[in-house]
């Protein structure tokens, strides 16, 4: 049992503990103790269960040894602090005593019934707001990367734990880009899928269905894996998509997406605060595109219709910030929330009233966006138009110079939000000074299918799991 275990990948890990060529507490210990190392420079995570985690994985040995096999059995996992596990609080980010929560959610459920061991809840900017982690809760999370750069948010503290090796996987949640924006920003492949692929219960319908939760990983098999792990729903879930026809692994494992028409779309989506495409940003993302043209696919040039998506996004944005500060407050949040989280909640509100037809144009929106499927079967965009903010991007600013430098960094994932269709940021090199792009392959509803067998195709060529941070 002498396997480097901070270098395996989540399927690698499930292999040699079928094979007993390590064990689960192995790798349990191994996580804490780089948990443990990391948290002074990362600040990774902001809860580790440590003494829960070395019992499970304990039992996970002894089922191990006894034959029992699952698709996760004794795999240490991360998951993103708005989940609720029993026992532990969920704050959210948000700053303050919070009581522990009385029952898993579906999708730790879930985890647990796949055999994981969940060794720790990840940072998350205040109600998942910003794309960087950073909060008068917990500090500033940092890039392993560059610890002068964030990791991007608001699955931040996901993506810094699996960047730096400290679990193979974890679990995020995209609201604007959350699982997306961090991937990009820290060199791993994070899957936003179909609207209530996951489900979210106990909130049924999360952000007024802007929210769904997805994974991050450092190759598209571990975050397929994942998934697979993930999918269902609880039966009072708002919406519960079809089942794929096979395993999201198995298609990772395929990598033939067939010959595929991708548009590349660089315009950026109009959203107030103005917005440009940074030239090294530009660059990465065309790389991917002569990349995929080299794998036989056919490119053309073209961006979806986003028209006014604005208004179908900040109501039910707003709403959901307003209803969480409400419900953080009655729970325990401490008087020291961002000023911009309560003047986010007091905007939702003032827009409470457009929520309903903020939902409503949600069709008109999918059928304006979508008309792009009617000409190719994939959209190809940056993740973000900028390379990783500086930690302290935003200290300090109003919440519309916030807004001003969050749109400007990262204006492309969120209309993906607003129609409920499913995305993958894939890495896409490094700038000059060694830090992390992504560029996003999106696609019409339920078409994770062809999106992970096209990242995992690609994935084989650019071999971008290869390149770790220094460490």
């Amino acid at each position: 049992m002498g396997l480097p275990t901070d270098s395996l990948g989540l399927e690698q890990a499930v292999r040699a503990l079928a094979d007993r060529r390590v064990g689960s507490l192995q790798l349990v210990e191994a996580a804490l103790a780089a948990i443990d190392a990391s948290q002074p420079t990362l600040n990774a995570f902001k809860l580790v269960r440590a003494e829960a985690a070395l019992t499970e994985a304990r039992l996970a040995d002894q089922r191990l040894d006894a034959g029992e096999r699952l698709p996760l059995l004794g795999v240490p996992i991360a998951i993103k602090d708005d989940t609720d596990i029993a026992g532990s609080p969920t704050a959210f980010g948000c700053p303050g005593e919070f009581p522990p929560a009385r029952a898993d959610a579906e999708l730790v459920r879930r985890l647990r019934s796949a055999g994981a061991i969940v060794v720790g809840k990840t940072n998350t900017p205040e109600f998942g707001q910003w794309p960087i982690t950073e909060g008068p809760g917990f500090g500033a999370t940092r890039n392993p990367w560059s610890l002068d750069h964030s990791p991007g948010g608001s699955s931040g503290g996901s993506a810094a734990a699996v960047a730096a090796g400290l679990v193979a996987a974890a679990v995020g949640s995209d609201g604007a880009g959350s699982i997306r924006i961090p991937a990009a920003w820290t060199h791993l492949v994070g899957i936003k899928p179909q609207r209530g692929r996951v489900s979210a219960w106990p909130d049924p319908d999360p952000f007024n269905g802007l929210t769904c939760n997805g994974t991050l990983a450092r190759t598209v098999g571990d975050a397929a894996l994942l998934l697979d792990v993930l999918s269902g729903n609880h039966c009072d879930d708002r919406f519960q998509p079809p089942p794929p026809d096979e395993p999201f692994a198995a298609t990772a494992a395929r990598c033939d997406p067939g010959k595929l028409r991708i548009a590349l779309a660089l315009k950026i989506p109009f959203s107030g605060p103005p917005a440009r495409l940074d030239p090294v940003a530009r660059s990465a993302v065309e790389e991917i595109a002569n990349a995929l043209v080299g794998l036989g696919h056919e490119l053309i040039e073209a961006s979806p219709r986003y028209g006014l998506v604005g208004a179908g996004f900040m109501p039910r944005s707003m709403v959901g910030i307003r209803e969480w500060t409400e419900r953080a407050v009655e729970l325990g949040a401490s008087a020291v929330l961002d000023p911009r989280t309560r003047e986010n909640a007091r905007n939702g509100r003032l827009l409470g009233p457009l929520l309903r037809s903020a939902r409503a144009s949600e069709t008109l929106l999918q059928r304006q966006i979508g008309a792009i499927f009617n000409r190719v079967d994939v959209v190809l965009t940056p993740t973000t138009a900028q390379p990783p903010l500086p930690i302290g991007a935003i200290d300090g600013l109003s919440g519309w110079e916030s807004d001003k430098r969050i749109v400007a960094a990262c204006p492309y994932a969120w209309p993906w939000n607003v129609i409920g269709w499913p995305g993958i940021s894939v890495p896409a090199g490094l700038t000059p000074d060694g830090l992390p792009l992504g560029a996003q392959l999106l696609g019409p509803a339920n078409s994770e299918p062809t999106l992970i067998a096209l990242a995992a195709q690609l994935e084989q060529e650019r071999r971008w799991q290869d390149r770790w941070p220094l460490r």
